[in-house]
């Protein structure tokens, strides 16, 4: 039975360490939160497997989900034990210093799973499954809608203001963050939102899985008021947990010698999704061989078989068809 531990318990560590606890994971889980009151209320919903602890000590597996700006140096004293990690970060500068762990992690035997959440997490997987379908990729674009706890409301506001990065043609292009105005088509009931370029750590993974694609941006979505107020203190408290949310994934490329395009999406709250996705990425460390170091969800697991098992634990996943296609 592998022990797991989960640093945080707010919106999205709760909905990790339910998806823990249920059906067939067989694990013992150790909620660690520094919050009083947090942790062990919840462990006491889980049931006998789940227990309150002050430390991630005596753990295998590691699933952070407190706030970004934390998730480095816990990682550095998870790897420092030989824990394996999950992070669900998605800051740009977190992101960076968690793969820069990688020699460590090598030395040390264990496996770092980098951006384990909704984006980046799951539209990796997202990517990876549809790059299979193409003979070519030459462009892929993502975009994200809505944010998960109050932690991840605060970084949506830090990235939004925050410069950017491109990759284009085998180089990093750096962007003023809150620019690039797109009009996004996301999976209903979201449907569309204009979203603007921001500090995402995506395009940075993304490129280590495909690193012959010429184009690959990040987007999020936000309003009027989000621009005016980007560079500003956050003006009202985050709500306790964000309502819904999408990501959507855009390739472009060759199939069969032909220009093609394809879009894949997931609309739901984005601390389920992050929650549920963190899940799966701990419970297949548990279960399987995999490469020790840092990396990305679909460097470090079968996206494919991740996908399942995100389905299996209750996402819906959607391909955009056309109104001339069928759905089935």
């Amino acid at each position: 039975m592998a022990r797991i531990a989960i640093v945080g318990c707010g919106a999205t560590g709760a909905r990790a360490a339910r998806q823990l606890a249920r059906g067939s994971d067989d694990h013992e889980l150790h909620l660690v939160d520094d919050a009083a009151g947090v942790a062990g209320p919840l462990a006491t919903s889980l049931g006998p497997r789940a227990r309150e602890r002050r430390s991630t000590e005596g753990a295998d597996i590691v699933v952070l989900a407190t706030r970004t700006a934390d998730h480095p140096d816990l990682a550095v004293e998870a790897v420092a034990r030989g824990q394996h990690v999950v992070s669900v970060a998605d800051g740009l500068p977190q992101v960076r210093r968690l793969l820069a762990l990688h020699e460590s992690a090598k030395r040390r035997g264990v496996t770092v799973a980098v951006g384990a959440g909704m984006m980046p997490g799951l539209s990796d997987l997202l990517v990876a499954h549809a790059a299979d379908r193409f003979d070519r990729v030459d462009e892929i674009h993502v975009a994200k809608f809505g944010t998960g706890g109050p932690d991840c409301a605060r970084q949506h506001h830090r990235a939004l203001k925050s410069a950017c990065i491109d990759w284009r043609d085998g180089a990093w292009v750096t962007r003023a963050g809150g620019s690039g105005r797109e009009l996004a088509w996301f999976p209903q009931p979201v449907q569309a939102a204009d979203c603007y370029r921001a500090a995402l750590p995506d395009p940075l993974l993304l490129s280590r899985s495909h690193p012959t694609t010429s184009r690959i941006t990040a987007r999020m979505a936000a309003t009027r008021r989000d621009r005016a107020t980007m560079h500003l203190p956050m003006l009202r408290r985050p709500h306790p947990e964000g309502l819904l949310g999408a990501i959507r994934v855009e390739l472009r490329g060759e199939i069969n010698g032909a220009r093609s395009e394809l879009v894949l999406g997931c609309a739901e709250r984005p601390a389920v999704a992050a929650g549920t996705v963190a899940a799966a990425a701990a419970s297949a460390l548990a279960a399987q061989s995999t490469p020790v170091g840092c990396g990305s969800l679909a460097e470090l697991f079968d996206p494919l078989a991740m996908l399942h098992d995100c389905r299996r634990r209750g996402l819906t996943l959607e391909i955009f068809v056309g109104a001339d296609e069928s759905t089935a």
